[in-house]
């Protein structure tokens, strides 16, 4: 075949060598990681660079979209976007090598500073990436040398090629095929062994919580209104929920868990876990809530806890004249600032190891979490609990506080409508109920407005306490036509919600939640 006829370079080679090769190499990583630790897998380190480093407003949009779902957004947008590299690294290793090859050298980079970032790293870290980027490498070279010598093959069995590109050949499928099968196996297998949790479950399953020598009053009958589409008064664990920046869940037991105390205290003390459940147990509704949660937003439950009251256990230490900051850090090395003043003002901080009867789900902190009424989850509520340092304000900051977040971070007077949804209904009684919070204050009302009208009250069920949410309902004689039903609350002290809408950043959002219905 002379040069005037012979079939064009067929795109789709070079490409799929790309994809290929940065899935080896992102296998060859994961496998790599097992015998070091899972913070130096490549991917997972690069994407908990990710959330570290975000904007806060690419985390405010990405936790307003995604709500809970927000590491499945990441972990989908992280990969199409390496595979679209991938694809371009291909390209360019076909065209002009071997710029390809240094395209994927500099992913191994990335995911080496990334390792290296993360808490607690040493330089072994480095190595998984190190590995993913040479295996990378040869795979992306072994392809490439494929495609070119079939770029000029007039046969072949198996074509793909159209619009007169060189098909591909046989010997190109098998290879990208049979490296692609293997990668996806130690891939799965690589993950699974990172992500292993079998042994946290089992210690779980086998875990008896001890009774509380304080136990929680029983909810009375009052307190739950008999209205569909109600929020429940008490949240299901699977149905919290979690908002966190742990893109692996920490896996630990009970025999390892360890609790360091040391700072500004008199003594430093290091609590085991039977340390811990020789102490007072203390059984507490507590409402929680993420400072994340925008006007309506469903970033907010309230669960039963058992714990030991937060104060016992610095009393231990003994925290001197002028500390007014805890910070803990969780196992994955996050940070969390808590006003000492919130813990020993007689509320019920709890370090909590059991949830609405079940020892802490691993999802939600397991074995041990920090539960502060009426603070935003980033200033209280670390899970995974295995560090406090007594300090101060004026010389440390913790995650969220020096990315600008208020330090304080008292949970907002706020209320919410549950029901119904947005739509059409008709004309007639239309009951309208929802949520109110004001914890550690109480909430003392509730009102509704139809259309810009004047505010009129709504029903409230009981109140269990002034750490937990409270439900209400208001009945409404809807006329047809269109209309703006809002709510707001108004705490024990007589203060009204704040009506001026704010985003959640810095310290909480503000504004009153609103449903438009159309009454025929």
């Amino acid at each position: 075949m002379t040069s005037s006829t012979s079939p064009h370079a067929n795109p789709l080679g070079p490409w799929i060598s790309g994809v290929v090769a940065a899935g080896a190499g992102l296998a060859a990583g994961e496998i790599a990681a097992i015998p070091v630790s899972p913070d130096a897998s490549p991917y997972f380190a690069v994407g908990s660079s990710v959330v570290d480093h975000s904007p806060e407003a690419v985390r405010e949009w990405a936790i307003e979209t995604f709500g809970a779902a927000d590491k499945v957004a990441l972990f989908l947008g992280m990969g199409l976007l390496i595979a679209i590299i991938a694809a371009v690294a291909g390209s360019l290793e076909h065209r002009r090598p071997p710029v390809g090859s240094l395209l994927i050298a500099v992913f191994g980079g990335v995911g080496v500073v990334a390792a290296l970032d993360r808490p607690g790293a040493v330089w072994t870290h480095a190595l998984p990436s190190v590995i993913a980027a040479a295996v990378g490498v040869v795979v992306l070279r072994i392809l490439v040398a494929q495609c070119r010598s079939g770029q000029y093959e007039e046969q072949s069995e198996l074509r793909v090629g159209v619009n007169g590109n060189a098909p591909l050949t046989r010997r190109f499928i098998l290879t990208a095929g049979g490296v692609s099968v293997a990668a996806v196996a130690l891939g799965v297998i690589g993950r699974r062994m990172l992500a292993d949790t079998a042994e946290t479950l089992a210690d779980r399953a086998r875990l008896m919580l001890p009774r509380p020598v304080r136990p929680a009053p029983p909810v009375p009958e009052g307190t739950r209104l008999d209205v569909d589409g109600v929020t429940p008064f008490v949240t299901d664990n699977d149905a919290f929920y979690r908002i966190d920046t742990a893109l692996q869940v920490p896996t630990l037991t009970t025999a390892g868990w360890r609790l360091r105390i040391h700072g500004d205290v008199e003594r430093a003390v290091v609590l085991s876990w039977d340390d811990l459940l020789a102490m007072p147990m203390v059984e507490r509704y507590v409402t929680l809530a993420c400072v994340s949660n925008d006007v309506g937003g469903d970033l907010i439950g309230n669960a039963r806890w058992l714990g030991v009251p937060m104060r016992d256990v610095l009393d231990l230490a003994g925290v001197r004249p002028g500390a007014d900051l805890l910070l803990s850090t969780s196992a994955d090395g996050w940070t969390c600032g808590t006003p000492i003043s919130a813990i020993a003002d007689g509320r019920d901080a709890l370090l909590a190891v059991g949830m609405n009867g079940d020892p802490l789900p691993v999802e939600h902190g397991y074995p041990v979490r920090q539960v502060v009424p009426g603070l935003y989850g980033y200033v209280s509520a670390t899970k995974w609990v295995v560090d406090w340092e007594v300090t101060r304000f004026s010389e440390a900051e913790a995650y969220w506080t020096s990315r600008g977040w208020s330090a304080l971070g008292p949970i907002k007077l706020s209320s919410r409508i549950d029901r119904p949804d947005p739509g059409r209904y008709p004309a007639g009684e239309v009951v309208i109920a929802g949520t109110a919070w004001a914890q550690h204050t109480g909430v003392d009302r509730v009102e509704v407005r139809i259309d810009g009208g004047e505010w009129r009250p709504a029903d409230l069920a009981a109140e269990y306490s002034v750490d937990t949410w409270r439900q209400w309902r208001y009945v409404w004689q809807a006329a047809p036509g269109d209309h703006v039903v809002e709510v707001r609350a108004i705490d024990r002290l007589g203060r009204p919600q704040v009506e001026r809408y704010r985003p959640p950043a810095p310290d909480g959002a503000t504004g009153l939640d609103e449903r438009r219905y159309t009454i025929t």
